[in-house]
């Protein structure tokens, strides 16, 4: 018999290395197995059953405002607030046209500054400001404003901290619902988010065919009243009505 191993031995070492393969294979498999399981699903989107999905990458694109360069004096008898225009680029507004429209309003016998209390001064770019008054496209409006409800969705203007933001196509087009030119509801616009600045909340129609507090929120109806784009009459009456429910 030849020297060497036998048969035996031969098939022995079959044997091991057949046993080896089968437990490197079972354990490949038992690992992709917990790969899959642990790494993201892209199912489950109700969040029912097994791993959360995974979240969607927002991509958020910046948006440019360019800041108005104008300056004032100083408008009504208390702490003039300091206040800025920024307006989105792209939006074909002249950031110190609307500045000095936004003026207009403020310094208006029938807006804010009837109230000794209450005083406003344009400051020009790079100031150091108390609010800022933002003119944007209804998309950027909507994403400043958080509009979740679907009727006022590229509608609706706000006040977001301490900038008051303008929705473009309201300052451009004025409103439906406002009997008035585009120039008056800009100022109805501003004396109501201006007002939440100085502290004042939402009020609702007094009476029928009183004219509509400033203050409240003429977008979404009348209620009998009529409109109004100030928060003072002629004569330095506040027109006021109850606190909105």
């Amino acid at each position: 018999m030849p020297a060497g191993r036998s048969g035996s031995a031969r098939r022995a070492e079959r044997r091991g290395r057949l046993r080896r393969t089968v437990l490197l294979s079972a354990l490949l498999a038992a690992l992709a197995v917990a790969a899959h399981r642990l790494g993201p699903r892209e199912g489950d989107a109700d969040g029912r059953g097994g791993a959360p999905p995974r979240p969607e990458r927002v991509t958020s694109v910046p948006v440019g405002f360019t800041a108005s360069s104008a300056a004032g004096r100083p408008q009504g008898e208390g702490r003039p607030l300091r206040w800025r225009v920024e307006v989105e680029n792209g939006s074909g507004v002249d950031p110190d046209d609307a500045a000095r429209a936004v003026e207009a309003v403020l310094g208006d016998r029938r807006g804010w500054t009837r109230d000794p209390a209450n005083g406003f001064r344009l400051v020009g770019r790079g100031e150091p400001v108390d609010f800022t008054v933002r003119i944007a496209t209804p998309a950027t409006t909507d994403r400043l404003c958080e509009v979740v409800t679907p009727e006022l969705v590229g509608e609706a203007n706000c006040r977001a901290g301490h900038t008051v933001v303008v929705n473009l196509k309201r300052w451009q087009e004025g409103s439906p619902r406002f009997s008035g030119t585009p120039a008056e509801y800009r100022a109805l616009i501003v004396n109501h988010e201006v007002g939440h600045e100085l502290g004042h909340g939402h009020q609702t129609c007094p009476r029928p065919g009183a004219p509509a507090p400033a203050m409240m929120q003429q977008i979404k109806g009348l209620l009998g009243c009529t409109s109004n784009a100030w928060p003072y009459a002629a004569d330095g009456t506040y027109l006021a009505g109850p606190p909105a429910p």
